[in-house]
């Protein structure tokens, strides 16, 4: 992996971890995403003018896709927000980052297809199995559904499903993009322009949740009195962090890379929640962070 890819990959690790501590430290809510992603995409409309006249070259498929998606990426953020309002960001950050593998990695084998799967892949997904176990134990060998059965570690799953969801239909949609005929979309244009695209449809249903629940409306109205800079910084991070992410990829010669590098965000996102945030340092969740990001670090090199 060259230099330029390591040191994009680095600060896309930071921006990553850097967007969940705004987001847990500003006590976050689905309103809370709402304007963050909302920045977000009002940051990424300048590259609008580049693609406008490609848009029409877009099939129904993906507009479908584009829908879904910005439906379950609403669902992560609401889901995420509510984990970090129940619990430590040092143990939901990790659950929802890491959990997708192992969700995908079902889903594959469900549909058959886990015979592509290797075994330095598989060995890493028992061993995030294997941190995700210990993350919320307070101590070795503290084995007990309480420790599971709570709304932090049930709204980091649901947060971790919803991310599995929009992962696997942003890849057949970006597939189809990419195989169009005549090839109108270069991988990373693709790519761009159906972030841009997601942006819009997320934005869409997380305010139509926010509109919805008076709780979110009340809210909605204090983020923009007390927490409008967090929550622009927030979603800054979010689509500057993709993109770095996109850019990189013009730089490894193995997309596999991409992935087991970004998940250098985990053991960042927990340092941040136990030392700026004073969450407590079990013995269980440190070992279950480390376990988590070897694991990660294995699947996406296998």
């Amino acid at each position: 992996m060259s230099p330029t890819a390591v040191i994009l990959l680095s600060i896309a690790a930071f921006t990553h971890a850097g967007w969940n501590f705004l987001g847990k430290r500003q006590h976050p809510t689905a309103a809370f995403f709402f304007v963050a992603n909302t920045a977000g995409l009002i940051c990424l409309l300048p590259i609008l003018p580049r693609f406008w006249n490609k848009i029409p070259l877009i099939p129904q498929y993906v507009w479908i896709s584009i829908l879904i998606s910005g439906f379950l990426l609403a669902a992560y953020m609401a889901s995420l927000a509510g984990a970090y309002r129940s619990g430590d960001m040092s143990i939901a950050y990790p659950l929802a980052r890491s959990l997708p593998v192992i969700i995908v990695t079902l889903v594959t084998i469900i549909l058959g297809k886990g015979h592509e799967l290797e075994w330095w892949f598989i060995g890493g997904v028992i061993l995030v199995m294997s941190g995700c176990i210990m993350l919320p134990m307070k101590k070795l060998g503290d084995f007990s559904l309480k420790n599971y059965l709570n709304l932090c570690c049930l709204l980091a799953v649901l947060a971790a499903v919803a991310t599995s969801g929009y992962t696997m239909v942003d890849s057949e949609a970006l597939r189809h993009l990419r195989e169009l005929q005549g090839k109108p979309f270069k991988p990373v244009d693709a790519a761009m322009l159906y972030l841009l695209l997601e942006a819009v449809s997320a934005s869409f249903w997380t305010g139509a949740y926010v509109l919805g629940i008076a709780s979110e409306r009340k809210s909605l109205v204090e983020v923009f009195r007390t927490s409008k800079a967090p929550a622009v910084l927030t979603g800054i991070g979010i689509y500057l962090t993709y993109s770095l992410v996109l850019t990189s990829m013009n730089y490894v010669r193995n997309v596999s890379y991409v992935a087991a590098f970004r998940q250098f965000s985990i053991p960042i996102g927990a340092v941040l929640g136990m030392a700026l945030l004073k969450e407590k340092r079990y013995l269980p969740k440190v070992l279950g962070v480390v376990t988590i990001f070897v694991g990660l670090v294995l699947a996406g090199m296998g």
